[in-house]
């Protein structure tokens, strides 16, 4: 098959009936995905006949590619990377950071995404919780407000230590200060007391 001829396009309520063949032949529920139809982008071929679609569903700026559907499995090997980079052109104009996947084609790990650790399988948002199944994730890009708000945290932290620096260092002059005094009433309380003791005894220190 020449994937040259085929076009990869936004899915239209016109698209509808041929959807729905294909969803019914996966076992997919269409009164679902009927009502999420602009979810979708299709796979279609010279002669104007949908032969696959994909859908990505947003939430939390991430991204979540589901209901692979074809008319005719022969097409997927060559029209799965058309739809990927399609999703993926739309989840990057979108800002989304992550996408996430339960499609289990060996195609999908080729695409980059990989089974997450649990650190980022924490990441996945609430709505997508509940799906049974297991998960491939990509990172797209870093979360600028995240990153904004630990350099905010971060200038936060230097300047309360900055501070606290400044404080030690004013305290520290303060008691030398006070020590300065202290030293100088003491050198003071000597020479008062030599000065006694010479007025009186004369020959103190001459002993």
């Amino acid at each position: 098959m020449n994937p040259a001829g085929f076009r990869i396009r936004r899915a239209t309520l016109d698209d509808m009936p041929q959807m729905a063949d294909m969803w019914k032949a996966m076992h997919f529920s269409v009164d679902t995905l009927s009502k999420r139809i602009t979810e979708f982008q299709v796979a279609e071929s010279p002669e104007g006949k949908v032969v696959g679609a994909l859908a990505l569903q947003m939430a939390e700026k991430q991204g979540r590619i589901h209901s692979e559907a074809f008319g005719d499995f022969s097409y997927a090997e060559h029209l799965r990377p058309m739809l990927w980079d399609r999703l993926h052109s739309v989840a990057v104009n979108h800002g989304l950071l992550r996408l996430w996947t339960q499609e289990n084609a060996p195609f999908w790990n080729h695409c980059g995404l990989n089974k997450p650790d649990a650190e980022t399988l924490a990441k996945l948002p609430a709505i997508w919780r509940p799906l049974p199944g297991g998960w491939l994730t990509i990172k797209l890009k870093d979360d600028v407000d995240v990153l904004i708000s630990a350099d905010k945290e971060f200038s936060a932290f230097m300047a309360a230590e900055k501070e606290k620096t400044q404080r030690t260092f004013q305290q520290a002059k303060v008691l030398k200060i006070i020590a300065t005094l202290i030293a100088l009433g003491v050198l003071a309380l000597v020479f008062v007391a030599g000065f006694y003791i010479l007025k009186h005894n004369p020959r103190f220190f001459g002993r």
